[in-house]
């Protein structure tokens, strides 16, 4: 994982996404070990670190949110140990909450996602987050049939005949319960039960094992049961799959009934209304943390009525009604030895901080991020004091907290501790790389200063055009196998014309340069015969591409992969696109109009992408890139027997039986593209009371207009 990363409050939306695309393959790494393998790398909470560092990014840039990204992502893929099981109905994962005023911030949302005053009349529970493995276990006429773990969340692993040995886990359900009934749950190992084991292999002179997390699911995953059977499992009911009937309508009451069928329930489940009880409730559960036995990592809250859950419905991979709200990080101290400046694809200059080693949680720190220099200097991204005021200096004694970034931050200085000499940091105003001036622009919209500064060489900047190369080759544009950032460096570099590779329509015409060459790639050390076969194939694999993942590699500012689906899916093939952002140059216009109309489009997106076609040397490597390749036309989401597939919706006015967001979330599942303006290619409008001008524009264009009552009925909902 590369260092080199400014503050989430610096980040722009070009620099967000090269970052989403470096931390989904970490991120992916470590899931295929922990979840498929249980042999982790990291700790939890450095995993735990880097899931909150990608969230913290697509919490400030949700347009940015990509369909493979980890936050769209549950688990990893099922072993091939074991047979898989498709889940009849997806096991999601919860989004993660750090403080205070996150669990604010998530009660707000649901009262106003439903349009509702925060009158405390929507209960909560809140629960202990068990560290364990997820299980469905599903039950057909009573008897257990099945269980699987949650693989990559939509195919387990069938373990069932391991399931059968935790005593915890009833093997056929009472009397009364509905025909079909998937329990989920947390499959964990005890404390003491995993202190006893730790015992018991020191004395027979074996290895120990780690933590009781990653015990508990490689007992499970033993192939065999008489294993699994001798490591004392446990097990905590706490949600559920496909139910043929449902027992209760609330959150608790279905709890409850799993207790009532013989399930284990966590006895710290509570059901709450107020926020100030929903924290008092955490707090009780952090002081009773150590003396439990088993690990927890936070409290889960979730809207108790089931209806009301059902309304607010789901993200991607995590639903609306429900967030874990995570332990705190911890912090140490230490000394700041140095400030390193790197240079990102976009040209931002990002200050990281060189710490002597402490440990920080169990792990060794070595560097931290330093954000940006005004973070330096102890201004924050409004303009406002932070730490008082106070800078950071080389040679201060500082605190680093391991929280929110995949690097540790530093968040004060110790000033007790401050040499009488020391200066502050200047931050450079000419790059490192190239030498080229280094600016912070000017905001046109705002008048503002950006937090980052940049510098200017473009691609003459070999950090900038190699970033941008390894951009293009990432996971979520093109990824090319066996073309990483060790392989583009060296390609960069060569001087020899049949090895350069200097922008990206050279990656696909370097197998014809080497038939002519008498420098043979695979005679570098490094490569060989059949890794040079290997690679060759990938690149024309990539011949022909998805239109979204083609915008998305062009490296666009501001053009995340959730943006370049928006952009894909608008205008449905690359010429009609890059047409489109020509015809809007002037800024003005039905192409500019149409552009900024597109739901998740603002203006300056709008204007980022508009600019990068006006750039003659990006239309002239695009051209030659075009040669070579051929993307796909958009495909469009197909929701199976709804009317509204595919066509464009603008709501306007107030509507009275949802709010706008649940509107649109409600358009959007069913295949619709919902607008923010009205033109000529709108197909709907759903007009209230209080509708305007986009009313009148909907008369003038002949639009179909219909009110709150006739969109429901369409929709069927």
């Amino acid at each position: 994982m590369p260092t080199d990363l400014p503050a989430v409050d610096s980040l722009t939306e070009g620099t967000a996404a090269a970052e989403l695309e470096r931390l989904a393959k970490e991120i992916a790494h470590h899931d295929a070990l922990y979840h498929g393998k249980d042999a982790p790398e990291i700790s939890d909470a450095d995993y735990d670190a880097l899931k909150r560092r990608n969230d913290a990014i697509e919490a400030r840039f949700p347009d940015l949110i990509r369909a493979d990204s980890p936050s769209q992502r549950v688990g990893a893929a099922p072993s091939v140990t074991f047979s898989a099981v498709v889940h009849a109905r997806p096991m999601l994962s919860l989004d993660n909450t750090f403080s205070q005023e996150d669990v604010q911030d998530f009660v707000a949302g649901v009262y106003r996602f439903l349009g509702r005053l925060p009158d405390q009349s929507i209960a909560f529970t809140a629960e202990p987050k068990i560290d364990g493995l997820s299980m469905s276990i599903r039950y057909e006429n009573g008897r257990l049939v099945s269980a699987a773990t949650r693989g990559d969340g939509t195919t387990g692993e069938n373990v069932t005949a391991n399931i059968r040995t935790i005593k915890e886990i009833p093997n056929q359900l009472p009397k009364g319960a509905p025909a079909v009934v998937e329990v989920r749950g947390e499959v964990y190992m005890a404390k003491s039960d995993f202190l006893a084991l730790n015992a018991q292999m020191e004395a027979e002179g074996k290895q120990t094992y780690v933590n009781p997390r990653n015990t508990a699911a490689g007992s499970l995953r033993q192939l065999d049961a008489k294993v699994t059977a001798s490591r004392k499992l446990k097990f905590f009911a706490y949600a559920w799959g496909e139910m043929s009937e449902m027992p209760a309508d609330t959150q608790y009451e279905m709890v409850q009934a799993f207790k009532n069928w013989g399930f284990p329930v966590n006895p710290l489940m509570k059901r709450l209304n107020s926020v100030d009880d929903i924290l008092a409730h955490y707090n009780e559960i952090g002081l009773q943390r150590p003396d439990l036995d088993y690990d927890i990592d936070g409290v889960v809250y979730k809207v108790d009525s089931l209806e009301l859950q059902a309304r607010l419905g789901f993200r991607s991979r995590s639903p609306r009604w429900a967030t874990a709200h995570k332990f705190p990080a911890e912090q140490a101290f230490t000394h700041l030895v140095g400030i390193d400046i790197q240079v990102g694809r976009t040209g931002a200059l990002t200050p990281v901080a060189r710490l002597e080693a402490i440990t920080v949680g169990g792990v060794v720190v070595t560097n931290a991020t330093l954000h940006n220099e005004d973070y330096i200097k102890g201004i924050g991204n409004k303009g406002e004091p932070i730490r008082e005021g106070r800078d950071i200096r080389i040679h201060d004694m500082v605190i680093v907290q391991r929280a929110g970034d995949v690097i540790p931050q530093i968040v004060d200085v110790v000033m007790e501790k401050r040499d009488a000499t020391s200066k502050p940091y200047e931050f450079p105003t000419i790059c490192p790389v190239c030498g080229s001036h280094a600016v912070r622009d000017i905001n046109e919209k705002t008048g503002k200063i950006d937090a980052v500064r940049r510098c200017t060489g473009g691609f003459i900047c070999r950090a900038q055009a190699t970033e941008h190369l390894k951009h293009f080759v990432s996971r979520n544009a093109y990824d090319i196998e066996g073309l990483g950032a060790k392989q583009i460096d060296f390609f960069f570099e060569s001087e020899d014309p049949a090895l350069q590779i200097r922008t990206a329509p050279d990656i696909f015409t370097l197998e014809a340069r080497q038939a002519n060459s008498l420098t043979k790639l695979e005679n570098i050390e490094g490569f060989g015969k059949v890794s040079v076969g290997k690679l060759y194939a990938a690149i024309n694999e990539r011949r022909t591409i998805a239109l979204n993942r083609f915008i998305y590699a062009l490296g666009i500012r501001h053009v995340g992969e959730t943006n370049a689906k928006l952009l894909a899916r608008s205008y449905g093939t690359y010429g009609a696109f890059q047409q489109a952002m020509q015809d809007a140059a002037p800024l003005h216009g039905d192409a500019w109009n149409d552009l900024n109309a597109i739901e998740g489009i603002g203006e300056v997106v709008a204007r980022t992408v508009v600019e990068f076609f006006k750039e003659p040397r990006n239309t002239e490597v695009i051209s030659r890139l075009l040669k070579e390749v051929t993307p796909d036309e958009a495909e469009q989401p197909v929701a199976s027997g709804s009317p509204v597939v595919g066509k464009t919706v603008v709501f306007t006015g107030s509507l009275e039986k949802m709010t706008r967001d649940e509107a649109k979330a409600k358009a959007e599942s069913l295949g619709a593209k919902v607008s923010g303006s009205v033109s000529k290619k709108t197909d709907i409008v759903v007009a209230g009371p209080g509708a305007g001008s986009k009313l009148d524009k909907a008369r003038e264009f002949d639009v179909q207009i219909m009110d709150e009552d006739e969109w429901l009925a369409l929709i069927g909902g």
